[in-house]
């Protein structure tokens, strides 16, 4: 990875005088001018695949490059526009700078977060605090031209957005070749068990002929004795005894069978309704996805109506791009922390102002949903628990249909 160092890092200083008077007075101690955000086109040729393809959606990309071909693009795949893409960013070209504008102009809110993080330890504890709340595209944009971040820095960021790629892939790709493994299972221990059946109901019936045919003879042979009858009687009895037991043995092998397929059947659809439930999840990303790349791009996403919502908890990160959405939607977006800051007592006010609230589950204390839905059940007023802190599932609750059934599967009052 090729390093730019500052103007003036190799230089060497001048031998200090011997003496602290021939020194004279003190000049004047300039402040550092701030460096500024690398562009998209120094960055190193390794990173700008990552940089397409994590921090622009598909639907992105093929405005900014139909701007630039002035033609349509439709039939050109997403792969071929990204290598494309990627192969224009390593210069400075019409290309190139679109792309660092669209880049500066969806990653916005996240930039000037980042921007006013003085040092590189900073920046690196605010790119941890993004990969765990899953905010990846914004922050990895920000670190990657932060001017206070190294080439070590860089190195760490490229490598856990290259790793993530790798866990995402690898877990769907593991689940499907699970279910694959556990119908084509299915499948034989179904068509075994169909043999099964079917040669024990041929043994079930020469085994009743015989069983008839026998005991006609020991019937034919008590009513009429013969020399050596009892001989004769025991070995049919031995006979009938052999068969009693293979027939034992036959059901158990069959109930055996049953259960092995019983368990299959069962284990195949669990794995179905994982994949049902992935791929449910993968639409609510995918819609979460379209709308976000409606919102950072020159159409804004259909929510609230013009309505005043309530945003409680979240973090203080993503705040601010849900009130930019909601400005850009011709509504108005009230805050409250969840208790961290803000008293409690504030709730029944922000609420009663409200035309709706929302809370993302995974970022707001127990004590502040309860007295949110207690007071929204007596205002009257609709609220949604969000699946997560992210801007998409924002903007997937509020386009929701009003009354419907929210993001978590409840019912809003």
């Amino acid at each position: 990875m090729t390093v730019f160092l500052p103007a003036g890092a190799l230089r060497t200083e001048a031998p200090l005088p011997l003496s602290r008077d021939a020194l004279g007075p003190p000049p004047p101690v300039a402040a550092r001018p701030r460096r500024q955000p690398a562009k998209l086109w120094q960055l190193h040729g390794t990173i700008h695949c990552s940089v397409i393809g994590t921090c622009l959606t598909t639907t992105e990309l093929r405005r900014v490059m139909g701007k630039l071909a002035r033609a349509e693009i439709a039939h050109i795949s997403d792969h071929d526009l990204h290598a494309e893409a990627v192969g224009l960013c390593g210069s400075t070209n019409p290309c190139s700078r679109l792309l660092q504008k669209a880049l500066d102009r969806r990653h916005g809110p996240t930039l000037r977060q980042f921007a006013r993080l003085a040092d590189e330890a900073a920046v690196m504890a605010g790119w941890r605090r993004a990969m765990q709340s899953g905010d990846i595209p914004g922050a990895y944009w920000a670190v990657l031209t932060h001017p206070d971040v190294g080439p070590v820095g860089v190195r760490q960021v490229f490598g856990d957005v290259h790793m993530l790629s790798h866990l995402v892939g690898a877990a769907n790709r593991t689940d499907i070749r699970r279910l694959t493994a556990l119908e084509a299972e299915q499948a034989r221990l179904a068509a075994k068990l169909e043999r099964a059946q079917t040669r024990l109901q041929e043994a079930v019936t020469t085994r009743d002929a015989t069983i008839r045919h026998l005991s006609s003879l020991l019937a034919t042979r008590i009513a009429e004795p013969s020399p050596g009858g009892d001989d004769t009687e025991l070995a049919l009895r031995a006979v009938v005894e052999v068969l009693r037991t293979r027939l034992a043995a036959e059901t158990a092998r069959r109930e055996r069978l049953e259960s092995r397929v019983a368990e299959a059947a069962a284990s195949a659809r669990q794995w179905q309704e994982r994949a049902g439930a992935t791929e449910a999840a993968n639409a609510t990303l995918r819609h979460e996805l379209a709308l976000l790349g409606r919102e950072e791009g020159d159409t804004a996403p259909d929510i609230a109506g013009g309505q005043t919502v309530l945003y409680v908890g979240g973090r203080p990160g993503v705040v601010d791009r849900l009130r930019a959405a909601m400005q850009a939607a011709g509504g108005a977006l009230l805050c409250h922390d969840g208790g961290r800051h803000d008293s409690a007592s504030l709730l029944p006010g922000l609420v009663g102002r409200a035309d709706c609230v929302v809370f993302p589950v995974d970022c707001v204390s127990h004590e502040a949903a309860g007295i949110v839905k207690r007071l929204c059940r007596q205002l009257g007023k609709p609220f949604l628990p969000l699946r997560s802190a992210g801007l998409g599932s924002f903007l997937v609750a509020l386009a929701a249909p009003a009354g419907g059934p929210d993001p978590m599967g409840e019912t809003a009052p």
